[in-house]
């Protein structure tokens, strides 16, 4: 069974979060898939950020949803980057995506790109809400979606199943070995999240996992050993 390593908004553990420096070294580190965040603009571009609000991660302040992607662009999202559109960074890199989304009106943009781009086999669609999940799909067919959970006490396989995701992704630490075993049983893959130490990365091995998201490069070059 192949082990995935998913860069955490490329590698957010070395190098500044969600940008295209962050993404190309988590491509050039070997990561199997690149996890990344989107947000719609005020005036509608499909921009990579995490937070609702730009103050965490760039110099400037605000919503996201309130700033033009000319104001987003004049920030500094960190070590002079730019905030990336994501037609930028499908440019940039070559690896495969997992595109987080939160909203409905986002997903729709981001739907219409796959399609319009023919990236439905590239990028996987994540998200905690499997409404958006199920928009994704119906939207975008034949895209695979990925559930982002918060709490194993969620009744995670029934809601992965009912919005027609083909993973879910957990906290490693929140995971147990029966959720593990269930969500097998049902047919689904299973991740887990924050794994930024080998003994995370252990663990993650030893529960049976299908991969792990992490933001540090390091992890990528340890992840070959067998538990």
């Amino acid at each position: 069974m192949t082990f995935l390593t998913i860069g955490h908004r490329g590698v957010m553990g070395v190098e500044p979060e969600n940008t295209l420096r962050s993404y190309l070294r988590a491509e050039r580190s070997g990561m199997d898939v690149i996890a990344l965040d989107l947000r719609l603009s005020k005036d509608g571009a499909l921009v990579a950020l995490h937070d609702p609000e730009v103050d965490r991660t760039t110099d400037g302040s605000g919503a996201v949803a309130n700033l033009t992607l000319a104001e987003l662009r004049g920030l500094d999202a960190g070590q002079g980057e730019r905030v990336p559109v994501f037609d930028e960074v499908l440019d940039t890199v070559r690896a495969p995506l997992q595109a987080s989304v939160r909203d409905h009106g986002t997903v729709g943009a981001l739907a219409e790109l796959l399609l319009r781009r023919d990236l439905t086999s590239r990028v996987d669609v994540a998200s905690p809400d499997a409404t958006v999940l199920a928009e994704a799909a119906r939207l975008a067919p034949g895209v695979r979606t990925t559930l982002l959970a918060h709490s194993p006490a969620d009744d995670v396989v029934a809601r992965a199943l009912g919005a027609g995701a083909s993973t879910v992704s957990l906290d490693v630490r929140l995971l147990s070995l029966e959720t593990v075993e269930a969500a097998h049983a049902a047919g689904l893959r299973v991740v887990g999240g924050r794994v930024d130490t080998l003994d995370l990365l252990r663990l993650a091995r030893a529960l049976g996992l299908d991969g792990a998201v992490t933001g540090y490069p390091e992890i990528r070059s340890t992840g070959r050993f067998t538990a």
